[in-house]
């Protein structure tokens, strides 16, 4: 079936935007200026970054609140849905967002760019494995092998980092295998919140633009209190490079925002492309499926890999483009949408593995 133009520009808006976001949080990271100190250091402000993220999860909100307002016979499909219930009931995912987010953003400082999109796929492995703890989910031998091909081109793509060194590399050894190890840990902690909101919010039928809006919500207003408390206290070594030492110096944040106007544009990036992102996103699910989506998030680390090339943010290595093969092949296969000619024979299987758990289950009871 053939995209309609509308269909095409969500698949487009999210892409770019998506691209958009990665590259300009990295960007952000890049820049030199002048702290609250008057001495001149890289922006490393990963709670900052994420509270930007969170702002742009609140434009979520008020995109929501706007349809709502002029469609308010409740016919437009990004408001459909509904508006009986609590919205703290999303207070766990938020906070399993900001960790998650945090933790990812000082990863991302510590390694490459093009691995930290690559390593956010490894969170199907984390969802797929607590699915069958906490939602009884039966993974078939398709996902299964799907997972194994995940797991290798991660490998790849891990031990590429920490191997392939050279005089010219900006990055040392220890900073990539720390901020590749980060990004996996923060996979683990999204997948939580992946499977808790499928659990725990899935079933309430809350319009997708508003439990991201409410989500932003709570997630920045945790975050500003943190950032106070974050202020006083010490930072250990490799991770204090502010202004005070600390886990989190905001104010020499927003100072050296303040002295460089382009790291002020790459952050308005991360807000507004974060806010686009999502609506693309959940509008790419409404109107086409959710594994078109996952094909199109692929693409986009293939775009975060090439322009970080072309700007010389790293060195190409050949073992990545194996690495994120195997990544590509193994979510394919988990998804179901590789093509084969012995489909049928594994689909059949597949179902005849369900039945038989399925009918065990009722023996057992």
């Amino acid at each position: 079936m053939a995209w309609s133009k509308y269909q095409k520009f969500l698949a487009l808006m999210m892409v770019v935007t998506g691209s958009i976001n990665t590259l300009s949080t990295k960007w952000a990271d890049q820049m030199d200026a002048k702290g609250s100190d008057g001495n001149v250091r890289k922006f490393d402000h990963p709670f900052l970054q994420a509270a930007a993220m969170f702002l742009g999860e609140i434009l979520c909100l008020l995109t929501f609140k706007f349809i709502f307002w002029r469609n308010r016979n409740g016919d437009h499909q990004l408001i459909q849905g509904s508006q009986d219930f609590n919205p703290f009931i999303l207070m766990p995912a938020a906070m399993f967002d900001l960790i998650g987010t945090s933790i990812m953003y000082i990863g991302l400082n510590l390694t490459y760019v093009s691995s930290f999109q690559m390593f956010r796929g490894s969170i199907i492995i984390f969802v797929a494995v607590l699915s069958t703890t906490f939602l009884e989910r039966i993974i078939v031998k398709r996902e299964w092998v799907g997972i194994a091909t995940i797991i290798l081109g991660l490998l790849i793509v891990g031990l590429t980092d920490a191997i392939y060194q050279s005089p010219s590399e900006a990055k040392g050894r220890n900073s990539l295998i720390t901020g590749d190890l980060l990004i996996i840990v923060a996979q683990i902690i999204s997948s939580c919140q992946m499977v808790y909101e499928e659990k725990y919010v899935s079933g309430l039928n809350i319009p997708p633009l508003q439990a991201v809006g409410w989500e932003g919500v709570f997630g920045f207003s945790v975050l500003s209190v943190l950032l106070v408390i974050f202020y006083w206290i010490p930072a250990p070594p490799h991770f204090d490079h502010n202004a005070r030492g600390t886990v989190e110096d905001v104010i020499d944040g927003l100072a050296q925002i303040g002295n460089n106007p382009l790291l002020l544009v790459a952050i308005l990036g991360t807000i507004v492309s974060i806010a686009f992102f999502n609506f693309a996103g959940i509008s790419v699910t409404k109107e086409m499926s959710a594994t078109t989506r996952m094909v199109l998030d692929s693409v986009r680390t293939l775009v975060v890999w090439m322009a970080s090339l072309a700007l010389s943010w790293q060195i190409f290595h050949w073992p990545h483009l194996i690495g994120f093969a195997a990544l590509i092949l193994g979510m394919c296969e988990y998804n179901g949408i590789l093509p084969r000619c012995w489909q049928r024979r594994v689909v059949q299987e597949d179902e005849n593995q369900v039945v038989n758990t399925e009918a065990d289950r009722l023996e057992e009871a």
